[in-house]
């Protein structure tokens, strides 16, 4: 059964509209419903029956528990897809952008953080009371067969794949000690574990913060959470901001009546921060390092930056693995521009808001793509982008896109001219739509291929709501 029919099934007539959403980490599909009020659900598919059982199960127990979870609306019998509530398209990911570049986050993104922490509190202490944990999968709770996964996850999906060889028994010796303080308080937990408690998985609605992944979850620690969320590599939190945010979950928490001791816990969650670090690590490691994508290879620095604080704030309590991120941190550094000027062309979907300017020059062209005919209206076009030939073919038999591109390439061609005599090292241009998949993404490609091809300078391509990104290089001309 594929979302169509679930929903023909469910309410007895046809959606107005299903627009495949873009992927992120996981092999799930994504999909946005569009009723025939304009008002919007989520439908999902994914291969893993298993996975998706869980993720409807235990969706289901967090909300006849009152938790901000999203409501199931229907599912298939075989648990193959289902549709639920929609959140929108805003991730506190996307809400703290600004400080996240910065590094310097404002009273209004502290206060989206400090809810988030709200909310973790109240999902794992008020969720976790009478949880029936035979919904989890694969495991119960964290034990020594998780720690041990995760920690040999990091190991051979990310330490070997980036360094090479190991010396494999210093390195045991140091996981089976860091293994032990982890699972001390074992036996006492009585908890609900999100697993994946980070600010992609959170979105931002008008009635609040709302949490949308949570099929990992299982009895476990309170500080897993916390370091999942502070200590996400791309959030970009300064220490100052994770201590600060610390100290408000342990309030809250006892509010709620956990009973922690502040310096107790304090220290629990700077080795759970390890620990989330070097699992997060593998997961980029897998990803980005063995599967090649880029998004994740480009979280590698500041992950290994994250690894590097942690074993230093643990002093030499694990001297192996400090010598280690060592090596880590020369291999991954910071990518430092390179000479020469780099464009940056990229596409965006006007409903996600515009772009971040990272190298914080300001600037640049935003080029409007709704008015050129979409072949996003037609059915046999909607799930694909502009990368695609059917896209493309459409786009320039019509012909307006060709008038379009022209008199932006003559506008931003003025500019790489000027900047290349004047030395300068980046611009950006960027063209926004509606979704971000068909025009958008035709220009896109069109006019940083268009510019490496005539100028020679490298491009940098970005497809933002298609989780895509390429460089292509600069050419002698």
């Amino acid at each position: 059964m594929d979302i169509k029919s679930l929903y023909i099934q469910r309410f007895n007539r046809e959606p107005k509209e299903i627009t495949r959403l873009p992927g992120a980490g996981s092999s799930r599909r994504y999909y946005r419903i569009v009723n025939p009020d304009g008002s919007t659900l989520i439908g999902t598919e994914g291969d893993s029956l298993v996975e998706n059982g869980t993720f409807l199960k235990t969706g289901k127990a967090l909300k006849d528990k009152g938790m901000p979870v999203p409501e199931i609306i229907s599912e298939a019998p075989d648990y193959s897809c289902y549709i639920q509530e929609d959140f929108g398209d805003t991730a506190l990911f996307d809400a703290i952008a600004d400080g996240r570049a910065s590094g310097n986050f404002s009273e209004a993104e502290k206060s989206l953080l400090k809810d988030a922490v709200k909310m973790l509190c109240k999902v794992q202490i008020e969720g976790g009371r009478g949880f029936d944990y035979s919904l989890c999968h694969p495991y119960e709770q964290m034990d020594r067969r998780m720690v041990c996964w995760d920690l040999n996850y990091f190991k051979y999906s990310f330490l070997k794949p980036a360094l090479g060889e190991v010396d494999d028994a210093a390195l045991q010796q140091e996981f089976d000690a860091l293994q032990e303080r982890l699972l001390e308080g074992m036996t006492q937990w009585d908890t609900l574990m999100i697993r994946d408690f980070q600010s992609r998985n959170i979105m931002v609605t008008q009635q609040g913060l709302r949490l949308i992944d949570f099929q990992g979850c299982r009895r476990g620690p309170l500080a897993y959470d916390l370091v999942s969320l502070l200590w996400q590599a791309k959030a970009n939190l300064p220490q100052r901001l994770r201590d600060e945010l610390t100290d408000y979950y342990i309030a809250e928490a006892n509010r709620l009546g956990a009973g922690l001791e502040p310096d107790k816990f304090r220290g629990e969650v700077t080795v759970f921060a390890l620990f989330r670090i070097m699992q997060t690590l593998g997961a980029y490691g897998f990803r980005g390092l063995v599967q090649g994508k880029q998004h994740f290879i480009e979280s590698i620095p500041a992950g290994v930056g994250n690894l590097n604080a942690a074993v230093e704030q643990l002093g030499e309590q694990y001297p192996y693995l400090r010598s280690l991120a060592v090596k880590l941190a020369d291999k991954f550094k910071p990518q430092v521009a390179e000479p020469g000027l780099t464009v940056t062309v990229g596409s965006f979907s006007y409903k996600k808001g515009y772009p971040a300017d990272p190298s914080g020059n300001g600037g640049g062209f935003v080029f409007d793509c709704r008015a050129i005919h979409n072949p996003g209206r037609y059915e046999q076009y909607k799930r694909l982008t502009g990368r695609d030939k059917a896209v493309r073919d459409f786009l320039e038999d019509d012909g307006e896109v060709l008038v379009f591109l022209s008199n932006a390439e003559a506008m931003v061609g003025a500019s790489v001219e000027k900047y290349l005599k004047r030395g300068f090292n980046s611009l950006a241009v960027w063209f926004g739509c509606t979704g971000g998949q068909h025009r958008s993404v035709y220009c896109a490609e069109t006019m940083g291929r268009y510019l490496n091809e005539r100028y020679g300078v490298r491009v940098r391509l970005i497809h933002r709501e298609q989780n895509i990104e390429e460089t292509l290089a600069a050419r002698n001309i």
